[in-house]
């Protein structure tokens, strides 16, 4: 008996400990957010802020290049995420539906570019970008963005296609479809919940990327958030109320649009499921 209770407690264990480690981090950058630079300092950490302050978020807001520097992020991270889902799923439909000579090597060499880390190539990529002369713009951020997160998207999609029956393909071009009909029509609206999960997958991504950027963009108006998040500084050091502001701003794209997708791919499953 008491090894059945304990077996049922200590996996809930673990979970709740599992869940405080990784959420505390993101409670503590939104209350310090909130907190007067005096609790920020203060040699005994305040847990919970007491006297609720927005001067860290006016001082973001009000930062230089602010809202061009939003318009750039979010210029090159939604590119890019529809320039990949684009590509993976013509990719994906091909690997999964037809069969050519290559195709497993194909495959494989997807997954070698998956696992490649982008950071040991960064010279090459920006001596490439020097000698095309597109230095400080945001042409090669989006198209770099686009194949860092290509790969990904695509195997993840194959997956998904492969799941759909070939059978409902068939009936509805026996029913007059073609073949671009069908697959617009029947394959599309089932992949719903893959496209939600690696659009998401690309967004963070792409939102989050610093080495290339960093790399590549000198200019300030030709940069990216990641990089205006470092930029807060005092006379004594790092203003930590307004990075801590900074970084809560630049996180809630993300969780809106975790919400959001989140929501549509479980849509997207039942409308699938009914459909089917």
């Amino acid at each position: 008996m008491k090894r059945s209770l304990f077996g049922r407690v200590w996996p809930n264990v673990v979970a709740v400990l599992l869940f405080i480690g990784f959420v505390f981090p993101v409670y503590w950058m939104f209350s310090t957010a909130f907190k007067p630079t005096g609790d920020i300092i203060s040699e005994t950490p305040v847990w919970f802020p007491t006297d609720f302050t927005f001067e860290h978020f006016k001082t973001a807001v009000h930062a230089e290049n602010f809202w061009h520097l939003v318009v750039n992020s979010l210029t090159v991270t939604i590119l890019a995420v529809v320039g990949s889902l684009i590509l993976a799923l013509a990719g994906a439909f091909a690997l999964s539906r037809m069969r050519f000579k290559g195709r497993k090597g194909f495959v494989v060499g997807f997954m070698i570019a998956q696992m490649a880390p982008w950071e040991v190539m960064v010279i090459a990529i920006y001596m490439i970008v020097r000698d095309a002369d597109l230095l400080n713009s945001l042409v090669p951020l989006t198209l770099f963005y686009l194949v860092m997160i290509l790969p990904f998207t695509l195997l993840t999609l194959r997956g998904f296609v492969g799941a759909i029956p070939v059978e409902l393909e068939e009936s509805a071009m026996v029913d007059g479809c073609t073949r671009p009909q069908a697959f617009r029509r029947v394959i599309l609206p089932l992949l719903a919940p893959g496209l939600m999960s690696t659009s998401l997958f690309g967004f963070i991504t792409a939102w989050n990327e610093f080495p290339l950027v960093l790399v590549l963009n000198k200019e300030k108006d030709a940069q990216t958030l990641p990089l205006w998040l470092s930029s807060f500084q005092t006379n004594f050091g790092d203003d930590w109320g307004a990075t801590m502001a900074a970084s809560s701003l630049f996180a809630v794209p993300i969780l809106i649009l975790f919400v959001f997708l989140q929501r549509k791919a479980v849509a997207g499953l039942t409308d699938g499921a009914v459909k089917g």
